[in-house]
């Protein structure tokens, strides 16, 4: 938690129960963050909505979020431990009452004043007063203690560091950027078991999709009551078997009779077929994956591509690759996104064919041949994200250490990448296939409900772009 004390001294030294005397008297003052409130949800597990959710807690009583009450039990806490009577305190019981609601913003002071000693049993009692910047009241009681009896000092320890990633917000500011979106007509693809099936109806759910389902009607409304989705709002489009789902899909979406595709339980290969087999779906570039992640310890949405299509593209299709990212990092409302082209290296290298590309690419963008962003490399991964890595390199780069689309060398390095991101680094992410004449949604059988919702966002935006580009268009002709 914050403190209002920037200068705290190196070392504690404790007060010692023979030091300590009736009235004598101790205080500390915080400033109370909704990070510090979160911090303390997170270690406590009370997650009540009164502590952590604005809209709700605008409803209660208390007209707002408040801390919990036992933050500022804490706080007293950690009075006693590391100031008054500090190192070698054992907190043996404590009475407390809570008065006044704490509000982010709020600055406490805590007071702890002896009351009682007792020389036989060498206790203390201790009476506690947190205040707040008006002077009320908001918590109050009586605390015993047993103090150190042996002087001690000590050196300050830092505490250790608590990096605070909320997913939630991160995904409702997400689902923010769909807000006046007109609801898109979207083809769910063959969603015969319950992940898929439950995506595409939680999408509807949150007024992102009208859900199209193509498959076999007998198994997904199986699916559906096995799973308990309801399939209120969706129609349902029977075929045999996945193969003719891809096809229907691809047909409507050709036709304009859907806006959006998603993928369901069949493999992407079958369901990219069935796309590039309809010419009118073709644009002349090449389809590529994008996964986007909010990744806690980087400040801002991160891009990487292609981690699911392309398995070694060459040159020509890396330019494609990183023209459909820069495109849509637009549409997400970065205007000129900074394009990391990754390898193992930040030097062009001739045994390192992907520096070789790097390089090629770069002078491609200086050329016009790709648009709209700011590309370098080769940058290796840490320079690429890391400022402190490009300060310590001495690399001089408008990209490096700040990139927001990480290109790939090819399909293994970045399927690691965005695995990595995931599982270790706790990141959250969605993806979309760009490069037709309509976006699709692709997740995985391991997505939670969260990303499947995340990446049908992604898809209507996409969409509704591509949507307002042919009106555009159809106003110029017309």
């Amino acid at each position: 938690m914050n403190t209002n004390n920037t200068n705290e001294p190196m070392w504690m030294e404790n007060v010692t129960y023979d030091e300590l005397s009736v009235g004598q008297s101790a205080r500390l003052l915080r400033t109370v963050t909704l990070a510090d409130i979160q911090a303390f949800a997170a270690v406590s597990g009370d997650i009540n909505p009164a502590h952590l959710n604005a809209q709700y807690a605008d409803a209660t009583m208390f007209n707002g979020v408040i801390a919990h009450g036992m933050l500022g039990a804490a706080l007293i806490s950690a009075l006693f431990g590391t100031q008054f009577p500090g190192p070698g305190t054992i907190y043996l019981g404590q009475e407390l009452k809570f008065t006044r609601p704490v509000r982010i913003g709020d600055t406490l002071t805590v007071l702890a004043t002896v009351s009682e000693k007792n020389d036989e049993k060498k206790r203390v009692k201790m009476d506690c007063l947190v205040t707040n910047q008006h002077g009320e009241v908001v918590l109050k009681g009586v605390a015993n203690l047993m103090p150190p009896v042996t002087k001690v000092r000590v050196p300050r320890i830092n505490a250790p560091q608590i990096q605070l990633f909320d997913p939630e917000a991160r995904f409702q500011a997400l689902l923010d950027k769909v807000q006046g979106v007109p609801v898109m007509r979207c083809a769910v693809v063959h969603p015969v078991d319950a992940g898929s099936l439950a995506g595409a109806m939680d999408a509807a759910s949150h007024g992102l999709i009208q859900p199209v389902l193509i498959g076999p009607e007998g198994r997904i409304r199986r699916v559906a009551e096995e799973a308990g989705i309801s399939l209120h709002g969706a129609a349902i489009i029977g075929v045999e078997h996945s193969h003719a789902a891809a096809e229907m899909a691809a047909d409507l979406a050709a036709r304009r009779e859907v806006d959006l595709l998603m993928k369901g339980s069949l493999h992407t290969d079958e369901l990219l077929k069935a796309i590039l087999a309809q010419p009118l779906l073709r644009t002349g570039r090449r389809l590529s994956h994008v996964f986007r992640f909010d990744v806690p310890l980087y400040p801002k949405p991160l891009i990487i591509t292609d981690a699911a299509i392309n398995i070694r593209p060459t040159l020509a299709e890396k330019a494609d690759i990183i023209q459909n990212a820069i495109e849509f990092a637009q549409i997400l409302g970065t205007g000129q996104p900074r394009v990391a082209i990754l390898s193992a290296v930040e030097t062009v290298t001739a045994s390192i064919p992907s520096t070789l590309d790097a390089a090629a690419l770069c002078k491609m963008a200086d050329r016009g041949q790709i648009q709209g962003g700011l590309l370098d490399g080769p940058l290796a991964f840490d320079n690429a994200i890391s400022m402190d890595a490009v300060r310590i390199k001495g690399i001089a780069s408008e990209v490096a250490g700040q990139a927001d689309i990480l290109a790939v060398p090819d399909l293994e390095s970045g399927n690691m990448i965005a695995k990595q991101l995931e599982y270790l680094a706790g990141a959250s992410g969605s993806g979309l296939v760009l490069g037709a004449r309509v976006p699709i949604a692709l997740t995985s059988r391991a997505d939670g409900p969260m990303v499947r919702v995340a990446s049908t966002v992604l898809a209507v935006l996409a969409a509704h772009h591509e949507r307002r580009k042919q009106a555009d268009n159809a106003w110029k002709q017309g």
